[in-house]
């Protein structure tokens, strides 16, 4: 069975940092490149960041460039997002999606998805 457990979100001030996690199994981690997604109240799912497995290179919303880092540990079969600098305007539900090909911001082109994890960050 394929799953992709997020976890990590909270409730944060603004200026602070969190860690999202995304656990996989079911399928050959390595082989896909992972992207993170996130809706806020009231507002389309928006891509946040995506890292191939080729080469670990990764893409950034430009909402979040320098506050933002994806990592992965293929060992663990988990990658992360380190929130940093975090703004009120990052309150959504965060998801992690997994995609057997390039990275993309169409959302319909993954092939699994997590559950979301909510982040919300006060003034």
């Amino acid at each position: 069975e394929v799953q992709l457990q997020a976890s990590g979100g909270g409730l944060v001030q603004a200026g602070g940092s969190l860690r999202l996690s995304c656990a996989a199994s079911g399928f050959t981690f390595d082989d896909y490149a992972i992207g993170w997604f996130r809706r806020a109240p009231g507002k389309e799912r928006e891509g946040v960041s995506c890292m191939r497995s080729s080469d670990s290179s990764t893409d950034y919303a430009d909402s979040v460039k320098g506050r933002f880092t994806f990592s992965r540990d293929n060992a663990k079969n988990t990658a992360y997002l380190h929130m940093n600098s975090l703004k009120p305007e990052d309150t959504a539900v965060y998801y992690c999606a997994a995609i057997e090909g390039a990275c993309t911001n169409y959302a319909y082109a993954y092939d699994y998805w997590g559950q979301g994890t909510q982040v919300t960050v006060s003034s």
